[in-house]
């Protein structure tokens, strides 16, 4: 596929070109901060603060990278166009998942400071709550999803790299001939391409509801032996979709103004992505409600016990802030449409969204964990920040190696909204 015009051949070296330097240098700070910083807490006097606040930023981070995959998944699924030319900035988080896995690995390093069923097994669940079966059912989980993820970004990349592999050398080059693969711009390969993505993107879809589940019951809800939710898994879930979201629409603003991209980034995709977040915000505490009605009102002390714990006495403060920051907030910020079109508000508010979904992990794991009210200083900021700067190193990757924006995807996008 060769740029249509001289404004797609902008596109082009302006998405081939994005800057990474500060990714890099940001992300490789942060990481080593937090990860000194993580080294030195499990080695001191309280290692169980440092493995909770990482299973906290693993958990996070983890479905952040993922949700923001489903995104660019569901544009395929409904043969949406509208997000085309922001779509990359979403993909761009596959590249997180190989490091998530390997977060996962060092999880289970210090499984017997996280996982209370180690030290006192319920042996009403049977092997379910094992060692042996957490641990490998939630690593085959992971590797599928992450498998899929990164086989739909792939292809929907070989196009582009198919166009650019002649005006790149050395490495690049490589990599472009591995991923283009024989793709030739014909009718042939560019529907052999979209029949590809019209399976993987549902299949994709699917899978990552299942392994969130899955990882969620293992993870969180495990953590509190006794208690018990059929909705817990979909409410994670969709959480992790939100924090994609908000993490791509503040992607979206620091790529549209480092590369100019005003004239493709305007205001309805500011627009749609902020009708996304508020939608999703809504959904949030609907979820979040049907599984507090359905707890109250049967009134089991086995499963009331886990909302009380973090709705009335040291928690209470923590969790109405998160029903305050991932709800209220975006909810009476974006119900506006000024507020949506404008960066800076958009900006706002996806990051409150964003700081809100954090904090939700956080009152999820925390309270199972310990018996006093909420630490939260200079080890979970640190480690946070640790996991962030991993994010960005890795993001800086993808940015570095493939193109940020797509022109075949961006005219597509124009061509609805002209």
């Amino acid at each position: 596929m060769s740029p249509p015009n001289t404004a797609h051949r902008e596109i082009f070296r302006r998405g081939t070109d994005a800057p990474a330097k500060a990714l890099f240098g940001l992300g490789a700070l942060l990481a080593l901060l937090g990860g000194a910083l993580f080294v030195g807490t499990i080695k001191g006097a309280d290692p169980d603060r440092g493995w909770r606040a990482y299973h906290v930023n693993f958990l996070f981070f983890t479905g952040l990278a993922l949700g923001a995959i489903i995104f660019a998944a569901i544009q395929k699924v409904t043969k949406a166009k509208w997000g085309g030319s922001i779509v990359r900035f979403a993909q761009a988080t596959s590249a997180f998942l190989p490091m998530a896995l390997i977060l996962f690995l060092v999880l289970f390093l210090g499984r017997d400071h996280i996982f209370p069923w180690i030290a006192h097994p319920t042996p009403i669940r049977g092997k379910w709550l094992t060692v042996s079966w957490v641990f490998w059912r939630d690593l085959a989980s992971l590797v599928l999803v992450f498998g899929i993820a990164i086989a739909f970004v792939l292809t929907d990349l070989k196009p582009d790299v198919a166009a650019l592999k002649q005006h790149v050398s050395g490495w690049r080059r490589a990599l472009y001939d591995l991923v283009a693969g024989d793709y030739a711009d014909t009718a042939e390969h560019q529907e052999r391409v979209k029949t590809r993505l019209s399976r993987l993107a549902p299949v994709l879809i699917l899978v990552y509801a299942y392994a969130s589940s899955l990882i969620a019951f293992d993870l969180i809800m495990s953590l509190a032996p006794s208690w018990t939710s059929n909705l817990f898994g979909a409410w994670f879930f969709m959480g992790a979709h939100l924090t994609g979201l908000t993490m791509l629409g503040l992607m979206m603003l620091y790529w549209r103004r480092k590369l100019g991209l005003y004239d493709v980034i305007g205001k309805q995709q500011l627009h749609d992505l902020g009708k996304l977040i508020f939608g999703f915000s809504v959904f949030w505490a609907y979820l979040m409600y049907s599984q507090f009605l359905v707890i109250w009102y049967g009134n089991l002390p086995e499963e009331t016990g886990f909302v009380f714990r973090r709705l009335w006495g040291e928690w209470r403060p923590i969790g109405a802030l998160v029903f305050i920051l991932v709800f209220l907030v975006p909810f009476w910020g974006l119900i506006w449409v000024k507020a949506k079109i404008t960066p800076f508000t958009f900006g706002l508010f996806a990051t409150i969204s964003l700081c809100g979904m954090w904090l939700e992990r956080y009152l999820l794991v925390e309270p199972s964990l310990i018996s006093g009210g909420p630490q939260l200083g200079l080890t979970e900021i640190g480690i946070t920040a640790g996991f962030l700067g991993l994010f960005l190193l890795c993001y800086g990757c993808f940015v570095r190696a493939f193109p940020m924006v797509s022109p075949r995807l961006t005219l597509e996008a124009q061509q609805v909204h002209s």
